[in-house]
């Protein structure tokens, strides 16, 4: 199955009811297959006028209570990115899926890039809390588009999904487990019925996350873009906006132990760690063996959620006291590498590409044993 496939059935399996998009590559085939299948179970698709329009459409979708979606990449993520700091704002669940290409601007949209990693993470304005999942292979483009919709709706985030048109457009056998075995997170709901107290739609819990009452439902909501109080009705002071714009980043950074996923080969005794995501981490991964057979003590970190970072591991692995240095190979001009020198002062030894194509084995073994 291709990867975009992968993740288009991923969000069906999740109970995908809304898709709107505007087709782009590569991401485009998330859009086609889902405009095949989507209908034959229920749900909506809309081909959008723009990328402006889809994710203000699966924002109003998330609002009326759908798991909503949307596909793009490069120069429609950037589009997106006012209506994602909507969505952290109001706290609407979505879940949208770039599909990196080299860029920047139009660039080359059908050769591989990486570079979008820290336009994910901070590319809307303003203080708000984001997850990023970044699948290496089709079937964890399934797999993580499952995990993006629960985290969505668990933490009531805007999630995304950072494939690459290497793994988009790959084509590997991806396990599809039967509907009982995907678990689902469904959404926190008001506690009393509609008309028997006042429900405030912004009261975070213990978690730091509220209730949500979907438009329709019949409590009486009010969400907006302005600082808000527990009512969501604007309240435009600086002290509102404080405890607010906390919350939002502190939800997603104190429960980040819970969301953080990555994978690691041979991180015990290695004294060169790699860090690698998506299409690079398969070539660092075969790097990391051959070098492994060779003698050398080297071992791979591959984060599954770029953002968070899975910074506690980092540390675990440094406060060993084994590790020497640290490679970062991607394919954008060190922007991951970035992340990590902020947690160290041993090097960090960057391998870059501007796009357009990925590093090989050789090149990250060749940094390896240098």
């Amino acid at each position: 199955m291709l990867g975009d496939h992968a993740c288009a059935e991923g969000a069906l399996a999740a109970g995908l009811d809304f898709f709107a998009g505007y087709p782009i590559t590569p991401s485009t085939e998330v859009a086609e297959h889902l405009a095949r299948r989507l209908p034959d179970v229920g749900g909506r698709f809309v081909q959008m006028e723009d990328e402006l329009g889809s994710i203000a459409a699966i924002i109003g979708a998330s609002a009326a209570g759908a798991r909503s979606f949307t596909a793009t990449s490069g120069p429609g993520f950037s589009l997106m990115m006012e209506n994602i700091g909507l969505a952290a704002m109001m706290e609407l669940p979505c879940v949208i899926v770039d599909v990196q290409r080299a860029s920047p601007s139009t660039g080359l949209p059908t050769m591989v890039g990486q570079s979008d990693i820290l336009q994910a993470r901070w590319g809307s304005h303003g203080d708000y809390g984001i997850v990023a999942y970044c699948p290496a292979s089709p079937q964890e483009c399934f797999e993580l588009t499952i995990a993006a919709f629960n985290t969505a709706d668990r933490y009531r985030i805007p999630v995304l999904i950072l494939m690459d048109e290497v793994i988009g457009h790959m084509a590997e056998r991806v396990i599809i487990p039967e509907e009982q075995e995907i678990d689902r997170t469904e959404r926190k709901g008001p506690l009393e019925p509609p008309g028997a107290k006042p429900f405030l739609p912004y009261a975070a819990e213990e978690d730091l996350v509220p209730r949500i009452a979907h438009a329709g439902d019949g409590h009486k909501v009010h969400m907006t873009g302005l600082t808000h109080d527990e009512r969501g009705y604007p309240a435009l002071t600086a002290a509102t906006h404080d405890k607010l714009v906390r919350r939002l980043v502190d939800k997603v950074r104190l429960n980040a132990g819970s969301i953080v996923e990555f994978e690691e080969i041979g991180l015990d005794d290695a004294e060169t760690v790699v860090i690698a995501y998506g299409c690079t981490a398969r070539s660092a991964r075969r790097a990391v063996r051959e070098a492994r057979n060779d003698g050398q003590k080297v071992g791979l970190l591959r984060p599954k959620t770029i953002w968070p970072f899975p910074q506690t591991r980092l540390q675990q692995l440094l406060e060993a006291g084994t590790v020497t240095r640290i490679v970062v190979p991607e394919v954008n001009l060190g922007q991951l590498r970035r992340e990590v020198e902020r947690h160290t002062r041993l090097p960090v030894i960057g391998l870059n590409h501007a796009g357009g194509e990925m590093p090989t084995p050789a090149a990250i073994l060749e940094v390896i044993t240098s």
